[in-house]
Order: structure tokens, then sequence, then C-alpha cells
């Protein structure tokens, strides 16, 4: 048997320990779970308050994109490339003629992997 000697109130935090807290589960190698139990909330409140923090910035946009000269730019015009880089790691290029379902079959793949 449990006795309850008083009242149970809800807690309140800062806007600053709510940062805190979604900074930390945003560190690489961080769970969701382990930063909330660290801080005795629940996985819901951080995955919450990382929205509400999060605002209207992270919303899905448009990514810059560069347009730069190609040295090998008169070969690609008559035999067709493709070429997305992403970040500094990630690099997709084909070659060859880029027929309808290849362009899709690209933009595909790229979809389903961000």
């Amino acid at each position: 048997m449990e006795v309850i000697t008083s009242e149970r109130r809800r807690r309140h935090w800062s806007r600053a320990d709510k940062e805190r807290i979604v900074a930390a589960a945003l560190q690489p190698g961080a769970t969701i779970l382990s930063v909330a139990r660290a801080f005795g909330v629940h996985s819901s409140q951080v995955f919450r308050w990382r929205q509400q923090l999060r605002g209207k910035e992270a919303l899905p946009g448009f990514a810059a994109v560069t347009i730069a000269a190609d040295p090998h730019a008169a070969a690609a015009r008559t035999q067709g490339l493709i070429e997305v880089e992403i970040g500094t790691e990630t690099r997709t290029r084909i070659s060859g003629p880029a027929d309808v379902a290849t362009v899709t079959a690209v933009a595909s793949a790229l979809r389903a992997g961000s």
C-alpha cells in the first residue's frame, strides 16, 4: 500500500531548461529516451518541446543549389549526365542518356533517403 501525503503538482520548466534538454537530445548519438530519463521527464514531452522550440524555421523548403561550370560540360551535353551532391559525403552521378525513367528513379531514391 502506498500513502500519498502531499498533492502532486505539475512541474513547470523554464524556456532555458527546455532548450538545454532539447539540445542534449540533438547531440550525435543521443536518444530522446535516454535524455528524457536523465532529466526526469517523459520522452513525449521532449518531442513536444523540440517541436515548439523549432518553430517555423524547420519547415521543409528548398535547399540552396549552386550551378558550377564543369570542364567536361561539352562531353556531358552529348552523352547526358546527372550529378547530385548532398553535403560533402554523398554524390550520385549517372552518365548516359537521361530518359524520364532514369530521372524519376533518381528523384525517388533521393526522396526516400531524406
